[in-house]
């Protein structure tokens, strides 16, 4: 272990940074100077009344000419304090500050401070090791044990600084347990930015420049202190070493805060709570990590949670997601993801967004190999059920809901909006194509809002398709419908309602698979299909009064975009992807900020690219080059038929929670019932959802070829 050193008074104030690490012409505050704008600030010496009033107050210091403070200072406001190096304090004057039930007046006392900056008006009170930390005015520090900060600080960024071997660089090692996916995380990292990096490991000339400029995006010199935002309040914690936080952060009882960036702003306050310990990461803005969680190796999203003892290691959790009582290691998770019960546990995978985890899911046990390097890939939408065990290596089409079993074999579910289900008594995996629009629409129609009403970001760094019904679940459900019709042989998809298949394709058994309803299921992809073209077609015609659809041309050869990527929660086309790739391994995109301002670029183009998608779908189902006239009446009136069927769907979804009978034996009566669970015709999403089907149809009426 190491061994404790004396140091000379001189070594004690000065020996911070290594003279070695100093650009020649600089001192070893010329960082600090920069990063605390000192030379706007007036600082001045204590005169010898001030000086003898902080002695008197039991204040001590190396050296008195290395305390400044500006023109507005109180000295019996410091009390009990000891000052080392170089310490810069701002206006000091006889007032409080209050946060909720925490009042402390301006002032600073039994505190030892070396090296620091300290802003106006702030409270600093039984801090017994502030080290090499800028705080901004209004801040309040409360009983902490240790905030300091090393020479080498890198704030949860994955780079390395001067004199540093390439082994302590922070990788986070997602994906996958055996490394080979690692990504170096930094600040303003997204999820897109991990996927791209993580994904195309075979695309060398990308992973260079990825590395390169991601070590070119954080300055490489030593000596930066670690810096509070204004108005931040940390309180009743133990340990923060090497910790950047921005304005109005709150930190309360936080047991270890180690290379972390947290990200906070008066719009988007970040809170840190009790027991939580977080090292080698990236909080993002708005977030909430409270009570025991622990995070290693990771970046939280803008807008998300870790809550009641939740566990990640080496984890990207997106935007506007929680994870609650739960276990997340080595994975990439995509916005909108909900993880909220004790024995959820989830490993080595990338799930692609507005997901969610029910109680007792498992997936990704390692039982069935004999190295941990297996993965797990879903789609948007992956809803494993109750207790649900889902062994490596799987792979999930969008909107799968798996049933509540222990499924003994490798997964490959291709059929999107699906049921699966493991048949232990007939032993076959059983399948339902299209369950959700079929069984399930209430949880469907509702999802686009719900997860637009749940992000609250005011940084949007991230773009994502909230939709449904987005070009990569479509092309799945051309898939799809490709499959049902080569597994129902010569005499076509409506000669079956029930398909029995060899299962080494589905699931890596001899055992059978089960396709059931397999024609209603194919019907129902048609409809969704209609259904995805006919909207992005209204939402056109919205914006562009007096369309005629004539002149709606589809995507014809290769202008007809079928390849996409779900790029962090944004849908682009693989082409733009490749082109992306390729951009940033030949330096055209040079850094972060150009690679984010192409993904910008390609989600302003993202509705024109949807609605030819849309259109060459709409051409596919009726068989057509171009839609003419007669196949733009019939898809007008499929499409009314479609909203009708859509609003009677959700009725009768959430309907049979009104009419459980199991559900009324918990009540006296009706009225008691009526008095907790409110009426059918009074829920608010059955009236959002008429509202819905009738503008919907009066505008397919007005359409015009």
């Amino acid at each position: 272990m190491d061994k404790v050193i004396l140091l000379n008074p001189d070594q004690l104030n000065r020996g911070w940074i290594d003279e070695k690490y100093i650009p020649e012409g600089e001192d070893r505050y010329y960082i600090r100077n920069r990063q605390s704008n000192a030379d706007e600030k007036k600082w001045r010496h204590l005169t010898s009344s001030e000086i003898e009033r902080l002695v008197l107050n039991n204040n001590t210091a190396t050296s008195w000419d290395n305390v400044l403070v500006s023109d507005e200072f109180t000295p019996r406001l410091l009390q009990n304090n000891q000052f080392y190096g170089l310490v810069r304090i701002g206006r000091v004057s006889d007032s409080g500050l209050r946060f909720h039930d925490l009042r402390l007046p301006v002032g600073i006392t039994n505190c030892a401070i070396h090296s620091c900056d300290i802003g106006d008006d702030c409270a600093i009170h039984d801090v017994h090791y502030l080290s090499h930390y800028i705080i901004g005015d209004r801040c309040m520090l409360f009983s902490i044990q240790e905030m300091s900060v090393t020479d080498h600080a890198k704030f949860g960024n994955g780079v390395v600084k001067d004199g540093e071997s390439e082994d302590v660089r922070v990788k986070m090692e997602i994906m996958n347990e055996n490394g080979n996916r690692a990504v170096y995380p930094f600040d303003g990292m997204s999820t897109a930015d991990a996927y791209l990096w993580a994904k195309y490991r075979d695309d060398e000339g990308l992973q260079q420049r990825l590395h390169e400029i991601t070590q070119a995006s954080v300055d490489h010199h030593r000596g930066y202190y670690g810096t509070i935002g204004e108005h931040c309040v940390i309180k009743t914690s133990q340990i923060i070493k090497d910790v950047k936080a921005g304005p109005c952060c709150y930190i309360k009882g936080a047991s270890k805060l180690k290379n972390v960036t947290i990200n906070s702003s008066e719009a988007e306050p970040t809170q840190i709570g009790e027991n939580v310990i977080l090292v080698n990461g990236i909080v993002g803005y708005g977030c909430r990590v409270f009570y025991s969680c622990t995070a290693i190796r990771f970046i939280i999203g803008n807008n998300s949670s870790l809550k009641y003892g939740a566990r990640i290691i080496n984890t990207y959790l997106g935007d506007n997601s929680t994870i609650s009582c739960c276990e997340a290691l080595n994975n990439l998770i995509f916005p909108a993801h909900e993880q909220h019960h004790n024995n959820s546990f989830l490993i080595a995978g990338c799930v692609m967004g507005q997901s969610n985890m029910a109680a007792g899911a498992t997936m990704g046990s390692n039982h069935n190999s004999r190295t941990p390097d297996c993965e797990l890939l879903a789609g948007r939408g992956f809803w494993p059920g109750l207790c649900s065990s889902v062994k490596h290596s799987s792979k999930f089409a969008s909107y799968v809901l798996l049933s509540k079993a222990a499924y003994p074999a490798e997964l490959n579910i291709e059929l999107p909006f699906s049921v699966v289900g493991n048949n232990e008594r007939e032993n076959m995996l059983e399948i339902m194509p299209a369950y959700w629009w079929m069984y399930n629409m209430y949880a469907l129609a509702r999802n686009a809002g719900k997860f637009k009403s749940r992000d609250k970001r005011k940084v949007k760094i991230q773009n994502i398709e909230f939709e449904t019904y987005a070009p990569d679940c479509i092309e799945e459900i051309l898939h799809a419908r490709r499959l049902i019709e080569k597994w129902s042989g010569p005499e076509g998809p409506e000669a079956h309602n029930e398909l029995i298949l060899k299962g080494e394709q589905i699931e890596k058994s001899k055992r059978p698979v089960k396709i059931v309803k397999s024609a209603q299921g194919y019907r129902a992809y048609r409809d969704i299909l209609i259904h995805y073209a006919m909207l992005n077609v209204l939402e056109y015609a919205s914006a562009n009064p007096g369309l005629r659809l004539s002149s709606l041309h589809a995507p014809v050869g290769d202008e007809f975009c079928h390849e996409w990527v779900n790029l962090g929660g944004q849908l682009m086309k693989a082409s733009d992807v490749d082109c992306l790739r390729k951009d940033i391994a030949s330096g055209v995109l040079a850094d972060w900020n150009a690679i984010h301002q192409r993904y910008n670029e390609l989600w302003a183009r993202y509705p024109a690219d949807k609605l030819q998608h849309a259109l060459g779908v709409l051409a596919l189902v009726y068989g057509v080059e171009q839609m003419g006239a007669e196949q733009w009446k019939t898809a007008i009136e499929e499409e009314i038929r479609i909203q009708e069927y859509i609003y009677d769907q959700v009725r009768l979804t959430l309907g049979k929670d009104f009419e459980n009978p199991f559900r009324l034996s918990t009540s006296r009566n009706k009225a008691e019932f009526t008095a907790v669970y409110g009426r059918l015709e009074d829920n608010s999403f059955v009236k959002q959802s008429l509202k819905t089907r009738n503008e919907a149809i009066e505008k397919l009426k007005s359409l015009v070829y």
